[in-house]
């Protein structure tokens, strides 16, 4: 099977693409290698999956309809994996347009590349922002997240109804995944984790936000990309139970589904500070500050749907993911 991962040198998509290759699949990987975050870390993904037979490498924008309309024409996969996105919550409020390009235009490309193509599945990244404002825990894909509180949010509620109006009008098998706060081994330098780590290996204060009155349900990347591998296979098809007089907005008449993918054991931040302490063998000096615009104080996913539909739930304890995501620290930044 050929299968498009978009965003392959990003972190969930080096990841899924490494897994795929070791079991067998053509990998067909895309990306634009933006200056987002460091280019070296992506570079150093992309050069251990050119190494691996099956793999083929774009480099490509998102935003580019007709590169896009080729590579799809060129490769036909059968099944697309789309992780490629403007990522990251704080940097919505400084670069919109980015995120409307990249979230929005961008995924127009990738839906009208599936749809031309006949792709068999589209499974696309989603994430724990769609829940907003919403604070009934722990978060259901079958809560209604009509309230974004970042432009970043706004933009991946937007692709779950562009998913479901191509299931609905091209029968366009689609399922996004409501990522949880993902970490681990070869992650993004502008989250938590790394931020922290790098911070306090160089004698420097971290900043942590709401004073520490935070809770995270921080998922291990490995714990993802089961979660990812089995949803591919799961291809869905219209349920005969779904009613518009009481809509399910994890389900359909169309083939569409959504499922959230976290720990479903949230961490307060000071505990994961700690465990990081520990494992480094150092303690952090804290700057404590105020609640950024358009973060949320807790997320807490309820994966029954996931548990029920593919047989897996995420397990890794935030203690056993630090651990290993730091000794991988230590000796890509020989620290």
């Amino acid at each position: 099977m050929r299968i498009l991962v978009t965003g392959v040198a990003g972190f969930i998509g080096f990841h899924l693409s490494r897994k795929l290759l070791g079991d067998g699949y053509d990998v067909v990987g895309m990306d634009n290698l933006n200056a987002y975050y460091e280019v070296r870390l992506k570079n150093d993904r992309l050069a251990i999956l050119k190494k691996r037979a099956g793999f083929r490498f774009h480099v490509l924008d998102l935003a580019d309809r007709q590169g896009v309309a080729v590579l799809f024409k060129a490769e036909r996969p059968e099944v697309v994996v789309h992780l490629a996105a403007q990522a990251g919550v704080r940097y919505s409020l400084e670069n919109p347009h980015a995120y409307v390009d990249s979230n929005l235009a961008g995924f127009v490309n990738i839906l009208e590349g599936c749809r031309h193509n006949a792709v068999k599945h589209l499974v696309y990244a989603s994430s724990s922002s769609v829940y907003g404002a919403n604070t009934a825990m722990p978060f259901s894909v079958h809560h209604n997240v009509d309230h974004p509180i970042s432009l970043y949010a706004a933009t991946k509620k937007a692709n779950e109804l562009m998913a479901h109006t191509y299931a609905a009008l091209y029968k366009l098998p689609c399922t996004g995944l409501r990522f949880f706060t993902v970490y681990g081994p070869w992650g993004r330098p502008d989250m938590a984790l790394f931020l922290f780590t790098k911070a306090i290996l160089e004698g420097r204060p971290i900043d942590v936000y709401n004073e520490g009155r935070m809770r995270r349900d921080f998922t291990y990347i490995d714990d993802i990309i089961e979660g990812v591998v089995r949803v591919m296979s799961r291809i869905p098809s219209g349920s005969p139970e779904w009613t518009g007089n009481n809509p399910d907005p994890a389900s359909s008449f169309a083939p569409y589904r959504l499922f959230n993918i976290g720990n479903n054991q949230p961490v307060e931040l000071m505990d994961f500070i700690a465990a990081l302490e520990e494992h480094l063998g150092r303690k952090a000096q804290m700057r404590l500050l105020p609640m950024q615009p358009g973060d949320v104080p807790e997320t807490y996913a309820d994966v029954s749907d996931l548990m029920a539909e593919v047989g897996f739930k995420p397990s890794t304890s935030i203690r056993e993911g630090i651990g290993r995501f730091v000794a991988w620290y230590r000796e890509y930044y020989k620290k």
